[in-house]
């Protein structure tokens, strides 16, 4: 029989996290007859009693392994590990709080038994999201299209399918420390297709993605697959510097024509107008590519766990 892990990344989903497991376990036993599947649960550091539950599921169910990191190392990190814990036939990636239904397992299946590497899924909001969320989350993606060379798909989800060797891929040689999935899973190729469906309301509690956490998800997606905001301080950087020498033309007329100017105003109008703006907004931009090098050159560990359940000795 093949094998099927099902890789599940948990943050605070005391709630839920009962009946989602219980819905994914009836899902499974659909495809008792031709896959052995294991269930892995990363648990992202929290405050409720999550990892306490899975424990207790753990215990009466053996197909239950759970990872418990030392610290809240992020929804992404939370689906390396669980890639970098898996050995198996093909590897479901999908979120534990209700709105990535555990029901489309079996579709993801069939397509990857016609041969597909990577089976990933486009959601179509549900209406209890937001009207700003969804504009952002477009306004997001056109972006990022327009910023990269590597395609995106708009409205893509971290819920997949992928093989074998897509996720030795991932174990072995893509060990980044910022890790945007959506744009890498485009980045290494191979066969893929892309299924739709309706996102789920939220078993309970509320989104983990809060705005400050979204823009962060945001730049390290656009400094990650984008070169082109640093080739656009230069394009900006020469407009701004013609605009400049314009300014001076008309500011030096001015000084000789209109007697009544104050002195030093020619000089104070160029340098702060001009120059003062563009050095701050371009020096964020470069700040921002410094850091990701730098946490590059740190080396620290992607994750760390803290425990483990029903991994044996």
């Amino acid at each position: 029989m093949r094998k099927l892990s099902i890789v599940c990344p948990v943050y605070n989903e005391a709630e839920v996290i009962a009946e989602f497991h219980g819905r994914l376990a009836k899902t499974l036993a659909v495809l008792a007859d031709r896959y052995a599947t294991d269930i892995l649960y990363v648990v992202d550091r929290g405050t409720d009693r999550t990892l306490e539950i899975l424990k207790e599921i753990a215990s009466h169910d053996a197909r239950v392994r759970v990872l418990a990191l030392s610290a809240r190392f992020g929804h992404q990190m939370s689906l390396v590990a669980g890639i970098d814990h898996c050995d198996a036939d093909a590897v479901v990636m999908l979120d534990s709080d209700l709105q990535h239904p555990p029901e489309l397992i079996p579709l993801l299946v069939v397509e990857f038994e016609k041969g597909i590497d990577i089976v990933y899924t486009i959601r179509a909001d549900a209406t209890d999201i937001g009207l700003f969320r969804r504009l952002t989350s477009m306004l997001f993606y056109k972006l990022l299209n327009t910023l990269s060379h590597i395609p995106i798909q708009e409205s893509a989800a971290d819920y997949r399918l992928i093989s074998r060797r897509v996720a030795t891929v991932f174990r072995t040689q893509i060990r980044e420390r910022n890790q945007f999935l959506r744009g890498l899973f485009s980045w290494v190729g191979f066969r893929r297709i892309g299924i739709s469906f309706e996102v789920q309301r939220r078993g309970g509690g509320r989104s983990k993605y809060s705005l400050p956490r979204l823009l962060r998800f945001a730049l390290e997606g656009i400094t990650s697959f984008s070169r082109r905001p640093l080739q656009a301080a230069i394009i900006v950087g020469l407009m701004f510097a013609l605009g400049g020498l314009g300014l001076t033309a008309i500011t030096v007329c001015q000084y000789f024509f209109l007697s009544k100017l104050p002195p030093g105003w020619a000089t104070l109008v160029i340098l702060l107008a001009v120059f003062n703006g563009i050095q701050l907004m371009f020096l964020g931009v470069i700040g921002e590519y410094i850091g990701s090098i730098f946490d590059e050159v740190k080396g620290r560990p992607l994750y760390i766990i803290e425990e483990k359940v029903n991994w044996g000795e």
